[in-house]
């Protein structure tokens, strides 16, 4: 195993995701906020699971999203 090729690819991974995510949040409160399904002074709890299916890992870490 190449430990420095690991730790690039655990980087990439976690950086596009976390620009995806991100950018996934922001259009679902920019929807809620225009149907009015939330006010946008809300704190909403969030779940976001890691899954690596060859090595059978599967964790989830739980937030939140506030609002104000």
């Amino acid at each position: 195993m190449n430990d420095e090729a690991l730790n690039l690819s655990i980087r990439k991974l976690l950086k596009s995701f976390g620009v995806a995510a991100q950018r996934e949040i922001e259009h679902a409160v920019e929807k809620a906020l225009a149907s009015g399904d939330v006010k946008g002074n809300e704190t909403l709890p969030a779940t976001i699971t890691l899954e690596v299916a060859g090595l059978k890992l599967k964790v989830p870490f739980n937030g939140d999203v506030a609002l104000e």
